[in-house]
Order: C-alpha cells, then sequence, then structure tokens
C-alpha cells in the first residue's frame, strides 16, 4: 500500500523542529530513520497529516562516555552502536545485532527507536534495563524523564506532541547484562526478547532486574530477587520460571499467551547465563 496524503518539511536544528511541531499540531510526526514510520505509514496504521525531517540537524549523532555514564545521541545509526564498543556498555552493541537486518541498522536512529516506543524494541528493553533517562526538548525547555517512566503503552510514549528526543542518558555501566530473544526469522520483531543485568562478587549474585519485551504494551519489569544466590544454571533456570509466571502474555498469530510464557522462561534463564559469563 502506500500511505495517506500528507506534507513534507525540513528542519536544520532543534529548535526549528520544535518551532515546527508547534505549527503542524499534534497530527505531525518526526522522520529520522524512517525504518518504522514509514513501514506504519504504507500500511496506514500511522496517518501523520506532516512529516518533520530531522535527518540534516547537526550535533545528534555521537556517543559519549563521561563520569562513568554513556551519551547517545538521537540520530545516531543502529550500526554505529553496533560497531562501537564502550566499556562497561558492551550490551549494546552486542543487542544491536538483533535489530532487525544490516541495511536497516545503516539507517535506523536510535532516538527514532525509543520514540516508537515497541515493546519488543531492544532500545526501549535496554534503558529501561539500564535505568537511563530519555532527554527531551520543547517549548518549555528541556528535561528528562526515567525510561521506567517514559514508555506507557503500545506505541506511547510520555514524550509531548511539540517535543523531540535529543539524547539518551545512561547514568551507570552494567558490566554484566545481556539481552536475548526469539523471531521466527531472523530480523523480524522479536516474539519475545528478555534482558537481564546482574552485579556478582565472585559467584554470588549481590543484586539483579530482568526486564521483558513482547509480553505486554511496555517493556515489562519482574520481580525477581536473586540476591544471595549463586550464579549457576540452577538459579537461572528457577528465575525464568519465577519471571514466566508473573507474566500474562498476549495471544496473537505469532503465539499463543502459554507459548510466549515458556519462551520467557527459557529466554530469562539464557540471558541471566549470558550476563553472568
Amino acid at each position: 500500500m502506500k500511505p495517506a496524503a500528507f506534507t513534507y518539511h525540513r528542519a536544520y536544528d532543534v529548535n526549528d523542529t520544535i518551532a515546527q511541531l508547534a505549527e503542524l499540531g499534534p497530527d505531525a510526526k518526526i522522520l529520522a530513520g524512517g525504518q518504522s514510520l514509514v513501514a506504519m505509514m504504507n500500511f496506514r496504521l500511522a496517518r501523520p497529516s506532516a512529516l518533520v525531517d530531522i535527518t540534516r540537524i547537526g550535533g545528534l549523532d555521537f556517543l559519549a562516555k563521561d563520569a562513568g555514564g554513556l551519551r547517545i545521541g538521537a540520530l545516531t545509526r543502529h550500526r554505529t552502536v553496533e560497531t562501537t564498543k564502550v566499556d562497561g556498555f558492551e550490551v549494546l552493541s552486542k543487542a544491536a545485532r538483533w535489530i532487525g537486518h544490516y541495511p536497516i541498522r545503516c539507517r535506523g536512529t536510535f532516538g527514532g527507536s525509543i520514540a516508537h516506543g515497541d515493546s519488543t524494541a531492544e532500545w526501549c528493553l535496554l534503558t529501561v534495563l539500564l535505568e537511563a533517562w530519555i532527554v527531551l526538548q520543547g517549548p518549555r525547555g528541556r528535561r528528562e524523564v526515567p525510561a521506567t517512566e517514559f514508555f506507557h503503552g503500545f506505541f506511547m510514549t510520555a514524550a509531548e506532541p511539540d517535543e523531540m528526543i535529543v539524547e539518551v542518558r545512561f547514568p551507570r555501566p552494567a558490566p554484566h547484562a545481556a539481552l536475548t530473544e526469539f523471531s521466527q526469522r531472523q530480523g523480524d520483531f522479536a516474539v519475545v526478547a528478555a534482558s537481564a543485568r546482574l552485579d556478582l562478587a565472585e559467584n554470588e549474585i549481590l543484586t539483579s532486574r530482568i526486564v521483558l519485551g513482547g509480553v505486554g504494551p511496555q517493556p515489562a519489569v519482574v520481580d525477581v530477587d536473586l540476591a544471595g544466590q549463586p550464579a549457576n544454571e540452577e538459579t537461572w533456570r528457577a528465575a525464568g520460571e519465577a519471571a514466566a509466571a508473573q507474566v500474562d502474555p498476549p495471544s496473537d498469530g505469532h503465539g499463543s499467551g502459554a507459548y510466549r510464557k515458556k519462551l520467557t522462561a527459557t529466554l530469562v534463564a539464557r540471558a541471566l547465563a549470558e550476563a553472568a559469563a
């Protein structure tokens, strides 16, 4: 199919983008990589009245480590994250390999994925897992929203219609973190995705965090406390079963809710094992 009619606009800096969004109204959308938005427009799942192209804006394509954390600009390509190894944030470069296919990773943007708000998207899961902050800019200035509060439901976020994401800030490294997922074909959206982060002291778990995708309308943080337990296969299997017991996944053409629960148990155990390793 072809998209519904829309007007095309180009912005050359952040302030210009914000001004155009305010003028065009809430039905206008930002065009960055376009790897999600354009596909939805072609299927008439999205019908924006106008697109504001921000691909010419300079200064939003970066990875910068500072004060122990990491900042990623909104226009940073998936491929850049994949090929840039940052100490303590290796999970980002490894997770990028799950995103679509090579051409998609070369065009899609980090901020665009976050703004899209897909509950199975790798960057959405990892911002919640690593407790990142989403930096927004709008007519009222800049504000930071914790990723745990940013995703409100299917393709719904805390961003206002006249705001744009300018960067994502990860406050601290996560050397023991991993993301894994299952899709029916390589490059497809995940049926279920699982991400895990551990703090370890030799073979003992100090703290843990597990975030799931594909089991609900937004990234799901499950309450599985592994503190004090040994880092071994038995712990991972038990954690997987405990995580699966906490979710009530939907059924659709890709799998039933029961199937997704089984995937959850398997993928959580796998993610924890990879994180510990």
